[in-house]
């Protein structure tokens, strides 16, 4: 044989080997990793990802429309309760004056005058939501009165209330000034 022909067998010998060994390491290679998952599940995934993100981006949108649409309604409906607050002493100094012309006497024409300007300020606040709140006579809510004074009482039941100091006014379901009252204690001690 001719050495020519011995160099190619001779090399083929020695790369059989080398062969193997990589044969041999890429099946341990998959054997070791993990086989690669199925890009489609992978796509479908990713696409269950994103629409989950989606959906709950749209419901945190709503809530946040529905909370903004809740706040302005609401400013819309308390908008008028500092003024309403500022009115209150001039209503108490009007009521005042209103009863000291009633004193004098209840035909005289500026006691019918100041009893009209009283009929249109009941009316203005009933329609701007202004509520009185219980005075005489209710039963005493720490919620919406606010106690100056308790005195004994032959007539009313504990948690009465007897007087009215300053009346106290409630926008819709608001509190805007608690009535200053006197409560009964019960009955004299004996």
């Amino acid at each position: 044989m001719n050495s020519t022909t011995e160099e190619p067998i001779a090399a083929q010998e020695s790369a059989a080997p080398e062969i193997e060994t990589q044969a041999a390491d890429a099946a341990s290679e998959s054997q070791s990793a993990p086989v690669a998952a199925d890009p489609i599940a992978e796509l479908q995934a990713e696409v269950a990802k994103w629409k989950d993100s989606a959906l709950r981006t749209a419901a945190e949108l709503d809530n946040y429309r529905k909370r903004v649409a809740r706040d302005a309604q609401e400013s819309r409906a308390y908008a008028n309760a500092d003024l309403l607050r500022d009115l209150f002493p001039i209503l108490d100094n009007f009521e005042m004056g209103l009863d000291a012309a009633k004193a004098e006497s209840e035909k005289s024409m500026i006691y019918i005058g100041l009893s009209m300007v009283r009929r249109q300020l009941a009316d203005f606040l009933r329609d701007a939501g202004v509520e009185e709140v219980p005075g005489q006579g209710a039963k005493f809510d720490p919620n919406v009165h606010e106690a100056v004074s308790h005195e004994a009482s032959a007539d009313q039941p504990e948690g009465t209330i007897l007087k009215v100091m300053r009346r106290g006014f409630k926008l819709k379901d608001r509190l805007l000034r608690a009535a200053t009252v006197s409560v009964s204690s019960g009955p004299p001690a004996a």
